[in-house]
């Protein structure tokens, strides 16, 4: 009897130790350096956003936090990585819009943006913007559709290439303005700003932060931002909302994912440790100089996001007829 009670009895504190396993485990986080996936190559508006953090967080969370840049295949290379990653909190992934974009893209992909992933916040957002020549004589959206619907089949636009959010802005305004533009995707933001200033393009959809410094010099007129808000830095421009087309936001996020499985309390542990990192003056403006504004939102937010976005995304795809790749 007396053995069958010790029995009992160690199986009941085993039980107990194992259970308290996963608190304390949460209690103690992070007794070690995190890894923090960037799907793209350094230097880029991403990878800006995740140095930005991985500083902060740092001191918030008193442990270094490593940037591993995984470029390749529009960011499918490291975020198939981090979906592969043990759900301990130690290895992350801050990517872009297109964790979003991408299933609707990519005909396989080795990873599933619910399955794989568990949200922790939406950091930053950035709106695309649509520009002219100002030698054009356009100086709103209603006289690019005007232009547009007067001379179908001779207008072109460029964006930084196919499946980006600047290229699928471009074909939903085809879509809802019934207007014909022939889609010219250039290597970059850059490159897809500077062949509207060149002329090879009549019209760019680009990430406002290649474009900022023309606008603001006259090089290049912008007719509308993409985003839910006038541009602060650009308050005369209008937005797509405000230029006639009723909840038309296009932006492009960074946002921080963790491995699905990762434990709860570390979650919000991490989501705290971003609304922290970007509630600093400095933090805010390094995001502004970079083109974005930040949101530093919550899990259920992020997650409430991307429930939205992937169909949104897929459905404007098969109606725009673009190619899976």
């Amino acid at each position: 009897m007396r053995k069958r009670n010790c029995a009992t009895i160690g199986a009941a504190l085993l039980a107990l130790t194992l259970g308290l396993l996963p608190m304390r485990t949460a209690l103690a986080y992070p007794d070690r350096p995190i890894t923090m996936i960037v799907p793209f190559a350094p230097g880029g508006p991403t990878d800006i956003i995740a140095r930005i953090l991985a500083e902060s967080m740092s001191r918030s969370l008193k442990q270094s936090v490593v940037i591993d840049n995984r470029p390749g295949a529009a960011g499918n290379i490291g975020m198939a990585m981090a979906a592969r990653a043990q759900p301990d909190g130690y290895t992350l992934l801050l990517t872009s819009t297109a964790i979003a974009v991408n299933p609707a893209i990519y005909k396989k992909l080795s990873y599933d943006p619910f399955k794989d992933f568990a949200p922790i916040s939406e950091l930053v957002n950035s709106p695309n913007v649509l520009v002219v020549k100002p030698s054009s004589g356009i100086k709103t959206v209603a006289d690019l559709v005007a232009r547009a619907k007067a001379a179908p089949g001779t207008f072109n636009y460029s964006s930084p290439g196919v499946g980006t959010k600047s290229n699928l802005t471009g074909e939903e305004l085809k879509q809802r303005a019934n207007i014909t533009m022939t889609h010219v995707p250039y290597r970059g933001a850059g490159p897809s700003a500077l062949a509207v200033l060149e002329g090879t393009v009549q019209v760019g959809s680009v990430a406002l932060p290649a474009a900022e410094a023309m606008i603001k010099s006259g090089q290049l007129t912008a007719l509308a931002v993409t985003g839910k808000e006038r541009w602060p830095d650009l308050p005369d421009v209008p937005t797509l909302i405000e230029s006639g087309y009723p909840g038309f936001v296009s932006d492009t996020f960074s946002a921080l994912f963790a491995p699905a499985g990762t434990p709860p309390d570390i979650i919000a542990k991490l989501a705290e440790a971003c609304k922290v990192a970007f509630a600093s003056q400095e933090a805010r403006d390094q995001a502004r100089r970079g083109g974005f504004v930040v949101v530093a939102g919550t899990p259920k937010e992020l997650g409430d996001r991307l429930a939205a976005e992937v169909p949104a995304v897929k459905a404007l795809v098969v109606r725009a007829g673009l190619e899976l790749q």
